[in-house]
């Protein structure tokens, strides 16, 4: 399942989450992270197995890192890869 997660952050902080990401050797299934402009700070593109890895990546690793103030998941409609 493909996932992505958008993030805000606190103003300034947004390339230290997504280095912070892309260090974190238990974050697999990230396939990319990347600040951006817009209504929000990063974005993690994620390829999971199940909800609940879906689940574990965003609520138990990205929104404990320093300076997340909020996440918005959206699950891809694709059915497969």
């Amino acid at each position: 399942m493909r996932a992505y997660i958008l993030i805000t952050a606190k103003p300034g902080t947004s390339e230290e989450i997504v280095a912070a990401v892309k260090r974190t050797r238990s974050l697999k299934g990230v396939k990319i992270a990347d600040s951006v402009y817009g209504r929000f700070d990063a974005v993690v593109v994620v390829d999971v197995k199940s909800l609940d890895e879906l689940t574990r990546l965003t609520y138990k690793i990205i929104e404990r890192l320093p300076n997340v103030t909020h996440t918005e998941t959206l699950i891809s409609l694709m059915a497969k890869g």
